[in-house]
C-alpha cells in the first residue's frame, strides 16, 4: 500500500508554467511506476504522462508531448510533472497514480494506488 499526495495545481495565464509533485508515504517508492492523469469536467479521466520505477523511460499524450515532462526523486519519494506551454484545454484535476510494476500503461485501471488530486486552471 502506498499512499500518494498532489501538490503545486493553480491557476496560471496561457503559456505559464507549473509543477506537479507527488510525494509517496512509502521508501519503496522507487519500485512503483507512476503515471499522471487528467480529468476536465464532463469528460472521462485520461492519460497524461508515465515513468518507469527507474525513471528510464517514459511515455507522454500526444496532447502534451513537447511540452510536459514527467520525471521523479527516489530519494525523496517525489515524482513531479513538469507543464509548460499551458494552453486552455489543459485545465483539469490532475492525478498521480502508482503500480507496482516495471512499467505503468495508459489505461486508468492499470493503477491500483492515486492520489487525491490538484487542480490545474489556465486562463487566457
Amino acid at each position: 500500500q502506498v499512499q500518494l499526495v498532489e501538490s503545486g495545481g493553480g491557476l496560471v495565464q496561457a503559456g505559464g508554467s507549473l509543477r506537479l509533485s507527488c510525494a509517496a508515504s512509502r521508501s519503496t517508492f522507487s519500485n512503483y511506476a507512476v503515471g499522471w492523469f487528467r480529468q476536465a469536467p464532463g469528460k472521462e479521466r485520461e492519460f497524461v504522462a508515465s515513468l518507469r520505477w527507474s525513471g528510464s523511460s517514459t511515455v507522454y499524450a500526444d496532447s502534451v508531448k513537447g511540452r510536459f515532462t514527467i520525471s521523479r526523486d527516489n530519494a525523496k519519494n517525489t515524482a513531479y510533472l513538469q507543464m509548460n506551454s499551458l494552453k486552455l484545454e489543459d485545465t483539469a484535476v490532475y492525478y498521480c497514480a502508482a503500480t507496482p510494476a516495471n512499467m505503468g500503461g495508459k489505461y486508468p485501471s492499470q493503477y491500483p494506488y492515486w492520489g487525491q488530486g490538484t487542480q490545474v486552471t489556465v486562463s487566457s
